[in-house]
């Protein structure tokens, strides 16, 4: 069953992962060409849309699976797969978890809050300077972070369970 478990958070955090480096590669280099009306429209129909059952599974899924996987692999004494997995934890809550809930959702937020039909081209103007850098900068932190946290499960599983 342990190894069951490490297999779907090995799985989880890689879906996390390539969903972040995806947007990272194509999502915002295509919304960055974007006006700024078409790219504050886009933006909240996208977050918006991510708040589904499978992004949830995966994200949620990940912030539970990788704590639970440590402990499942915990032994008395030098355990190195249980290290490895506390620090994907740790990576994953703090550069993934953290970043999402307190950088990327406020400026969610706050983005949500204009009306890009109705408000005008200096307010759009305003709003995209004051999102667009930051968030792309914070995307960039959480899927380093992601991917980090990957490679730490990846090898792990590698390392012989004592």
């Amino acid at each position: 069953m342990t190894t069951l478990i490490l297999i779907i958070t090995a799985t989880a955090t890689a879906l996390i992962a390539g969903l972040f480096y995806g947007y990272t590669c194509s999502v915002n280099l295509g919304l960055g060409k974007l006006t700024d009306r078409e790219y504050i429209a886009a933006m909240n129909s996208i977050n918006v849309q991510i708040l589904n059952p499978l992004f949830f599974a995966s994200f949620m899924g990940t912030l539970l699976l990788l704590p639970l996987s440590a402990y499942l692999n915990y032994t008395p004494g030098m355990n190195t797969r249980f290290i490895l997995l506390v620090s994907a934890a740790l990576v994953y809550v703090i550069g993934v978890f953290g970043v999402t809930m307190f950088g990327n959702v406020p400026l969610n937020d706050a983005l949500a809050r204009l009306n890009a039909e109705t408000a005008s081209a200096k307010d759009l103007s305003a709003y995209r300077t004051m999102f667009e850098g930051p968030w792309n900068f914070l995307h960039n932190i959480r899927t380093l972070a992601n991917v980090i946290s990957l490679i730490l499960v990846i090898v792990s599983c590698c390392c012989e369970s004592k």
